[in-house]
């Protein structure tokens, strides 16, 4: 597959092109993610499904954060790639893998001292503490393996390659399979069986591609040969990564907040919410990959200052992702008790109603989030993170805001947590729709007095 030119061409064509390599890629991701848990599940029980259920949401809190400074560099990669400023790229490329780098290493000089204070603060239940200590004990150790993976993926698919990311990932899926079941089964690990195979799947994807990416791309071969770089640009991209960084960290602390409450109430909610959170992050997936292939498309043309070409193509990707959407709600409405058994044994039949109740609350409005993840990237295409910021903040903010103050105190219960998450996705959609006029509108005053 010959790398993809999003400068150029037939608009939706290529957006489908780019995007189905990444969505394929976050597929599988979530894959090996859904096998840590329906093994648990099925081979272990409830208490361990809930210890991997609420080490799901820590990790992806974690992770947020390195990730997003990666997709946040894959944007100014982007820009670089569309002005064809390859001095540029090299630059941005030596300075961003510094920076991410070293925000890794403090990452894990505060993780690893405070793990059990973290835990202790998401109110995870006595009776399966321990054994949660011993899942993210072992997890931890992969991050540095995921910022690897990342920071290559996007940094090929800024430059129109959205297949050899894929492929990788594949591979380690595959891995993850197999190592799960020989842990899991035959050695009888239990949850650490678990984590070690993610772990094993997380090194193979991220040690892989660097190399692939250094023995492929010519310009990474400059990088380790030029030194005179231009310092000040540093602190350009550490300002815009972190405003990636921070979004993506702020979304994820706020449904981490949630799962400190989902816990509050005991244990047989937290192991819903562990497999219905699988079923729905499956379930959107695609449109979250869309929104990020669609970001890429808005930064090329950003780059080569094709304002018009990212305004057809923003019409046509909100109309896209907007039907399918629409589509999964009414897949997941009707089949979410089979979904739900997927993970959870049919007898289990409390765990089964609450998760029930949750998909066919939440999963009926996915074009909120679909949109979402338009306006995301949308901002984050055209320079302006610190607006994807303020859509999460909006977003989570409503919905962590709903649900401590009604869920503990109503007889609605619970379920007002499932109800706040669609509130804030159509209220952040809204602000985005303003925010674009407005930013529109400044542009447009600016070319007139230019």
């Amino acid at each position: 597959m010959k790398d993809i030119n999003l400068t150029e061409g037939p608009i939706a064509r290529k957006l489908i092109l780019f995007a189905l390599p990444m969505i394929a890629g976050n597929m599988l991701q979530q894959i090996y993610n859904l096998v840590d848990t329906m093994i648990v599940g099925k081979y272990i029980g409830a208490g361990a499904l809930a210890a991997v259920g609420a080490s799901y949401t820590l990790m992806v809190f974690l992770t947020s954060a390195v990730i997003g400074l990666c997709m946040g560099s894959g944007a100014l990669f982007s820009a670089d790639y569309g002005a064809q400023d390859k001095g540029k790229l090299r630059e941005d490329i030596v300075l961003s893998f510094l920076f991410i780098a070293g925000v890794t290493l403090l990452l894990y000089l505060i993780l690893l001292p405070c793990q059990r204070e973290i835990l202790k603060l998401l109110r995870i239940p006595s009776e399966i503490f321990s054994v949660t200590e011993e899942y993210v004990g072992v997890i931890l150790m992969g991050i540095v393996f995921v910022v690897l993976y990342n920071f290559f993926a996007y940094l090929l698919r800024a430059m129109g390659n959205s297949l050899v990311p894929l492929l990788f990932l594949a591979a380690s899926s595959l891995v993850n399979i197999v190592l799960d079941l020989l842990f899991v089964i035959s050695f009888r690990q239990g949850v650490k069986g678990a984590a070690i195979a993610t772990v094993i799947a997380q090194a193979l994807s991220g040690v892989g591609l660097t190399l692939y990416s250094f023995r492929k791309l010519e310009i990474l071969k400059d990088c380790l040969q030029r030194r005179n770089w231009q310092w000040n640009r540093l602190r350009e991209i550490m300002v815009h990564d972190a405003a990636t960084s921070v979004q993506q960290s702020v979304m994820n602390f706020g449904i981490l907040m949630i799962q400190g409450l989902v816990n509050s109430f005991g244990t047989s909610v937290m192991a819903a919410f562990a497999a219905a959170v699988k079923i729905d992050t499956i379930a959107y997936m695609p449109a979250q990959e869309f929104g990020n292939a669609y970001s890429l498309f808005v930064s090329q043309n950003f780059g080569a200052e094709k304002r018009d070409r990212i305004g057809r193509g923003t019409r046509l990707s909100f109309l896209m992702s907007a039907g399918f959407c629409l589509m999964i709600s009414a897949l997941v409405w009707i089949f979410a008790g089979k979904l739900m058994t997927l993970f959870v044994d049919p007898a289990e039949t409390e765990i089964l109603s609450h998760g029930i109740r949750y998909l066919r609350i939440e999963g009926a409005a996915y074009v909120g989030i679909g949109m979402l993840f338009l306006w995301y990237g949308y901002f984050r295409g055209i320079a302006k993170p610190q607006i994807s910021l303020l859509l999460t903040v909006i977003s989570l903010g409503t919905r962590v805001v709903l649900s401590y103050t009604l869920a503990p105190h109503t007889s609605f219960g619970v379920n007002w947590i499932w109800c706040s998450i669609p509130i804030g996705w159509f209220l952040a959609d809204v602000a985005g729709l303003c925010l674009k006029g407005r930013e529109k509108g400044k542009a447009v005053q600016e070319s007139r007095t230019g």
